[in-house]
């Protein structure tokens, strides 16, 4: 193999294929990119067995050919390189020499049929959805993916597509997250996507990024984004059946300044630490919410205006699991709808239904 290209070209490509390779694994192929260099470009593969990102720049091409290149060197050494222009030749010893300018590095690669067997995916089935709708479903849903083994399914995030409409919902066993949007895809769909996949897919989703074009088979799923594929295992087993935890009455409602909100509850944490577990009291009476903390390190007091529809309501909340629904809402202003102490407080936009995040309280004792 003999290749020419551009070095800032390579190290973008390298950058982010890399996170998809794995940093510790019995096989060592699966610690190397796949480089393939045919016609008049450059394919780079990333495949931990779970998660594959894939990319193709251009290059000029002097010898077709392909090899493994161990990740972690390689993305060091062109990072490091002072030229523009890089050359790169593999010969059939799998010893793969580098050159830029007068920089010169000689380092050992392994056989390209090392490599595990890429998942190929057939299916003509397209799913197209704006990149910037992609992206916000999916960070104000993320934060509530488990990252607990007890059941595997919510490791990832539902999505469910029917009636022209796709929704992603991710659930942890305390709170609850969905995110609603339009699309123009009129088949009807149901698969599970592992977070740490959709993590990577929003690393990839720049303003440059118009439309992202999905395609889920009875296994696997892939997300074209730009130049960038990803392609991912699904998870296998039963999603909880989420809509009957939703209340389907309240005794309270207000609405509350997001942001006046997010600042109460943060100077209350700071008397929260990870191994005091103290909750949040909220108590909500006469259009005000009154916040108090009470723990080993001292106690603080804090209230905010807000316009209160029903009967006073006295709660206990996890300040980080009520500080993520509210900063992952991004909007000026929510919705709290309540039912006693004791029951999940949901959460929704003032206008519209574009999420439903979900939240259950902690007991309160006096």
């Amino acid at each position: 193999m003999k290749i020419e290209c551009n070095r800032h070209k390579l190290t973008d490509a390298v950058t982010n294929v890399q996170r998809a390779v794995s940093t510790k694994s019995t096989n060592p192929a699966l610690e190397g990119i796949l480089l393939k260099a045919e016609r008049n470009n450059i394919q780079l593969f990333g495949y931990d067995l779970d998660i594959c990102i894939t990319t193709t720049i251009d290059a000029a091409i002097r010898e077709e050919g392909e090899s493994i290149i161990p990740a972690k060197l390689f993305s060091e050494i062109i990072r490091k390189l002072p030229e523009d222009i890089i050359n790169i030749d593999i010969d059939d010893k799998n010893i793969i020499y580098i050159k830029s300018g007068k920089v010169e590095y000689k380092i050992i690669g392994m056989p390209a049929n090392d490599y595990p067997e890429i998942p190929a995916i057939t299916s003509t089935d397209v799913i197209d959805i704006e990149g910037e709708t992609l992206d916000s479903m999916i960070r104000q849903t993320i934060y509530a993916v488990s990252d607990n083994d007890i059941k595997p399914a919510h490791k990832g995030s539902l999505f469910e597509i029917e009636n022209k409409t796709i929704r992603i919902v991710s659930v942890d066993g305390f709170r609850l997250a969905i995110r609603t949007e339009n699309i123009e895809y009129s088949g009807e769909k149901t698969f599970i996507v592992p977070g740490k996949s959709l993590l990577e897919v929003t690393k990839l989703i720049n303003e440059n990024i118009k439309n992202i074009s999905i395609i889920v088979s009875g296994r696997h799923i892939i997300f074209n984004i730009g130049v960038y594929s990803v392609i991912s295992r699904l998870i296998e087993g039963e999603f909880m059946n989420y809509r009957s935890s939703i209340p389907t009455k309240h005794s309270t409602e207000v609405i509350v300044n997001t942001r006046r909100m997010i600042n109460m509850i943060e100077r209350m944490s700071l008397l929260l630490t990870d191994k005091m577990k103290s909750p949040i009291r909220c108590f909500i009476d006469s259009d005000m919410i009154k916040t108090s903390c009470n723990t080993p390190l001292g106690q603080a007091y804090d209230e905010l205006e807000t316009v209160l529809d029903g009967t006073p309501v006295e709660i206990g909340f996890n300040n980080k699991f009520l500080l993520d629904a509210l900063r992952y809402s991004e909007t000026d202003e929510v919705k709290l709808y309540f039912n006693g102490s004791l029951s999940p407080m949901v959460m929704k936009p003032t206008e519209g239904d574009s999420f439903l995040f979900l939240l259950l309280p902690m007991r309160l004792t006096r």
